[in-house]
């Protein structure tokens, strides 16, 4: 893994263990974004540059259809994993007699689209992760929750897939930590993000919904991208699969910058099963150092207790180690990557 270490010069550095917000970022990405953007500055904006930006989205929403297990006419390309949840749950005809089953310790990212439910008169029901297959019941009309927990690293139970209502799965922290067969997961739906475990740019996103769920879902503001042909004025169709859901505007340096990233890793073999088991050291080296570990699954999140967590984050950053702190929780957590080691682990738990 070293060749892909090298890739990372943030690395050179401090041991960068905050992937589950914003992912390290590598050097041919960077060298993609300035040939994207050079070529803009030589040659100007108009019709050959839209053909190559249209072109570079066609390879990434490839690229994310492998990383999610499904084919490029199932996946949108998104800013976020927010606008893909916010797209799915508010394009929906939900309202009062409606119930929505969710986890106790979702990201606002989801928190929002569900709140925004529930002033249309949606019952949105909230328990821990684990119960959730056990809590539906005949009034449940859908399902929303995580793939892998934000707080905790733990795993959507199994039986999801076994439900006979739609289940719209929050991927921020599975699509690129951990393998992803949407199909295999039975899901509905599954938002992701393209700057996490995907090291892509800033505000880049996929978002996959299943073709027959897919009808129900109405897209509440068409764009440009959304339409077949714009020349039928309001007669014009829209795409008839997740194409339709494309945010309206990707900037080509950004979608450059993030198909160099997907495609790196896709290259790298075993990436998630290395990234797996140096999170399980860690837990287990925190353990074993009289710690308090969160619950977790084999992902690559790793959250312990701290009753100053703010204080200790800080002091982690200023010793070169970079973590994160979870509002409102006394948890730190760590997000570990192909990319990190051993030397990476060791820092953190030294300067704890």
């Amino acid at each position: 893994m070293d060749a892909l270490r090298s890739e990372f010069p943030v690395l050179e550095r401090v041991a960068f263990l905050n992937t589950g917000t914003d992912g390290p970022v590598p050097t041919r990405a960077v060298a993609a974004a300035r040939e994207a953007l050079d070529d803009q500055l030589r040659e100007g904006r108009y019709g050959p540059h839209f053909e190559t930006r249209f072109a570079l989205q066609a390879e990434l929403r490839d690229a994310y259809a492998r990383v999610l297990g499904c084919t490029a006419e199932d996946v949108a390309l998104t800013t976020s994993t927010s606008e893909g949840l916010g797209a799915v749950l508010g394009g929906l005809d939900l309202g009062p007699g409606d119930e929505i089953v969710t986890s106790d310790s979702e990201h606002p990212g989801l928190i929002g689209p569900l709140t925004a439910a529930r002033r249309r008169g949606v019952s949105v029901k909230a328990v821990p992760l684990q119960q959730i297959p056990d809590t539906v019941g005949p009034s449940t009309t859908l399902v929303a929750c995580s793939h892998v927990s934000w707080v905790t690293g733990e795993v959507a139970p199994a039986g999801l897939a076994d439900l006979d209502v739609p289940v719209v799965l929050d991927g921020a922290q599975g699509a690129g930590a951990i393998p992803v067969d949407v199909r295999a997961l039975g899901c509905a739906a599954y938002a992701a993000s393209g700057q996490k475990w995907l090291c892509g740019a800033d505000g880049t996103g996929m978002l996959y919904l299943d073709p027959a769920f897919g009808e129900r879902v109405r897209v509440p503001a068409p764009s440009w991208v959304s339409f077949q042909d714009t020349k039928r004025g309001l007669d014009s169709p829209l795409h008839t699969g997740a194409r339709r859901f494309d945010t309206p505007s990707l900037a080509r340096e950004a979608v450059a910058f993030s198909l160099a990233s997907a495609r790196l890793l896709e290259s790298v073999d075993d990436r998630h099963g290395r990234a797996a088991r140096l999170a399980a050291r860690l837990a287990g080296a925190l353990t074993d150092g009289g710690r308090a570990v969160a619950p977790r699954g084999e992902t690559t999140l790793v959250s312990w207790e701290d009753a100053d967590a703010v204080a200790t984050r800080d002091r982690l950053a200023a010793a070169g180690v970079v973590i994160r702190d979870l509002p409102g929780r006394d948890l730190l957590r760590a997000s570990v990557g192909a990319w990190n080691d051993d030397s990476d682990l060791e820092r953190l738990l030294s300067a704890l």
